[in-house]
Parts: structure tokens; sequence; C-alpha cells
């Protein structure tokens, strides 16, 4: 049996969800594997402060001004610099305490610590990283320079990979980020039906808003615009674990249907109602929504979308799978385009090409690096002053 560990934390919800639906795909194949996910920062290192800011302040309150701040990351970089050898420590004695296979980090700006403790202690164990964003934030946010595997679900990331001198034995490009395998499934259900159990209209065209499991004030604000306009259209939103927004966004006089919901697992049900997706750039939700055939309306700029998620607005807007705006001010004119039915038929179509399989991929890669004959330590000849000095 193989011992194999996913690190994540749990600032915001993708790392453990990425997690969540590779320990799946890995269980139903029945693999000879013994799976970990360890949670780094609670675990391991036995904090929670970056959590509450991230999760309390950032996502739920919008406040992405913090992170995105010119002074904020080199902190937070700066203490994670500061504390690398008592963590270098904890993983050390981690590591030797439960002597892992495979270890397989989901998250970014800790990846030196990881492998640096797990090549002291256990050097004949490979170290993967597999990135969850479409591209890297460089310096250093997923790429290291140090022997390792690199998972990239884009080619941007294949390229910033290439530009750090990584050989192409180590790198692994998937089809996109990793979903959870139930949005690769078909929905069954009455469309009118199900909408109408909602106390919605069945003929009206459907947008679903979800900013992540934490919520946004933003659905308020769209919320509000769209009722504003002369759009004849319906809402479903999606508030995660924020009740106050969810009770909110009740409260708000409607002229047209709308369904509020809360914490839910259900989520490919809602999308499965929908015609059209509202949201944050995170890459795993968008990534949802497009599996589910659903075009996608979301917002990019410099104050208030995080610098890991401008990518994701990128890929997007590249591949012609929904509308980037500015600012969610602009919400009613994004819905008015991205609904006219010569537009809508353009952008579904592209959505409905497009298969993302990356969650079976990145198990496929697995196996592969775990039979592999590679040495773990054979130097990927890493250029570290060939470091990538573009922003995302």
């Amino acid at each position: 049996m193989k011992k194999v560990y996913f690190i994540i934390y749990d600032m915001g919800a993708g790392h453990r969800s990425t997690a969540n639906a590779l320990k799946e795909v890995i269980e139903k194949r029945k693999l000879p594997w013994d799976i970990q996910v360890v949670e780094v920062f609670k675990e391991v290192f036995e904090t929670t402060t970056n959590h509450y800011i991230y999760n309390e302040l950032i996502l739920k309150k919008k406040w992405a001004k913090m992170i995105n701040d010119p002074l904020l990351v080199p902190l937070f970089r700066l203490v994670i610099k500061l504390r690398h050898s008592v963590w270098r420590n904890l993983l050390r004695k981690y590591w030797r305490e439960h002597q892992p296979d495979l270890v397989v980090s989901l998250l970014p700006l800790v990846n030196r610590v990881l492998y640096e403790s797990l090549q002291a202690e256990l050097p004949e164990t490979p170290f993967v990283t597999s990135i969850t964003d479409f591209a890297d934030c460089p310096p250093n946010f997923w790429i290291e320079p140090q022997e390792q595997f690199l998972i990239c679900p884009s080619q941007r990331a294949v390229q910033q990979a290439q530009s750090f001198g990584y050989p192409e034995q180590r790198i692994f490009r998937t089809s996109g980020v990793v979903i959870h395998p139930r949005f690769n499934q078909p929905v069954t259900g009455d469309r009118s039906f199900e909408r109408q159990r909602l106390g919605l209209d069945p003929n009206l065209p459907t947008g679903l808003v979800i900013f992540g499991s934490h919520g946004s004030k933003e659905m308020i604000e769209i919320a509000e615009r769209l009722e504003k306009s002369s759009l004849n259209l319906q809402l479903i939103f999606i508030c995660g674990r924020n009740e106050k927004l969810a009770q909110d966004l009740r409260n708000i006089p409607s002229r047209f249907p709308k369904y509020v919901e809360g914490f839910t697992k259900q989520i490919p049900h809602y999308m499965h109602l929908c015609d059209f997706f509202i949201g944050k750039p995170g890459s795993v939700g968008i990534s949802e929504a497009i599996a589910m055939n659903l075009p996608v309306i979301t917002e990019c700029n410099n104050i208030t979308t995080l610098f890991q998620e401008r990518a994701s607005a990128d890929w997007l807007a590249d591949n012609g799978f929904g509308i980037v705006v500015e600012n969610f001010r602009d919400i009613n004119k994004a819905v008015a385009e991205l609904i006219e039915p010569e537009n809508f038929s353009r952008y579904w179509s592209n959505v409905k090409a497009y298969n993302n399989q990356a969650v079976f991929e990145v198990v496929d890669t697995l196996e592969r690096i775990l039979e592999s004959s590679l040495p773990v330590a054979v130097s990927p000849q890493v250029d570290t002053s060939n470091q990538l000095s573009s922003t995302v």
C-alpha cells in the first residue's frame, strides 16, 4: 500500500476540493494507495491566523486590496522566510513519523520548505506540485527552482516551468484545472419542473451567481443592478456558508423570480437549471461552470481581483468561454450581451466543445511518477537566475 499525501490549506475552498476530487477518483479506481489530506498550516505548523485573514476578510468581506497591495504579499513572503527553519524542522519530524511514498502539493507559497524538508528526511520520495491556478504568479508563487515534478493546467504554466529550466520529463500538462468528477457526469431531471419547484419561471433565461464557499457582498450589488435593469431574466444565488448574505439577498425586493440557497453540495444540480454563470474568476469555480456548459461572466481588475485569479480571466476570454468585465458595475451590459441569441449560441458552443479531464489526468500522472524509474534527485538543470518577472 503506497502512502500518498496531498498537502493543502483551507484558505478558500479550492485546495481541499481538489484533494477530495483526486481522492474520489483514486478510490473508484481501487488503486492500492493510502490517501492522506494534510492541512499543513493547522496540522503541522499549528497556526490558523492566515485562514482568518483570507477567508473572513479577503474573501467574505471582499477586502482584496489587502492581498493585492504591494506591501502585503512581500510581508507574507517575509513571514514564510523567517519561519522557514522552524517549519522545515516541523515538516522533517512529520515526514519521519509518517513515511510517505509520494507527496503532492496542492497549494502555493510554501513549496520550497515542503520540498527541502522532504529531501532532507526522505530523499527518495518524489515531490509533486500540482498547480491549481491557470498560471504561476512570479516569482515563486507556485513554481520553485528545485528538483521536483510539476503538473500544469495550461500551456502558459508549461511555458513558465520551461522558463525556470524544468526539463520535459518533469512537466506534465493537463487539459485544465482539477474539478470534481461529478461535473463531468450528466445531470438528469426536468429543468422546467425543477425551476418551477423553486418558484422560478421555466422559460426565463436563468443565471447562477456564486462567489465561492464564503460568498461575497458583490452578490448584493449584482442583484441590485440587475433589478434596476430592463432585462427579463431570473437568478439563483448560492451563498455558501455566509448566512447573513443569504438572508440579505432574500430580503431584497425583486421584480423577477429568484432563489437563494446557502451552503449546498448540489452545485451540479443548480448548474443544470441555469443558462449562464456569474462569479469571481476562481479557477475551480469557472471550470466547474464551463464543464456544465455554462458561459461565464466574471470580473478582472487590479483592485478587487486577487492577483492569482487574473490568469483565469485571461484564459476565459482567450478561449471565448464568456465575458470579462473590468467591474461588476457593468453587469447589466454584460448580461445583455451574453444572452443575445447569436452571442449566446457562440459562447455556448465554445464551452460545450471543451473537455476537462484533468482530475483523471492528474491521477494518471501520479501513477506514472510512483512507477517511474526516474531518480528523484536528478537535477532538472533549473536556472535560479531565470525567474519570471511578469505579473499575472
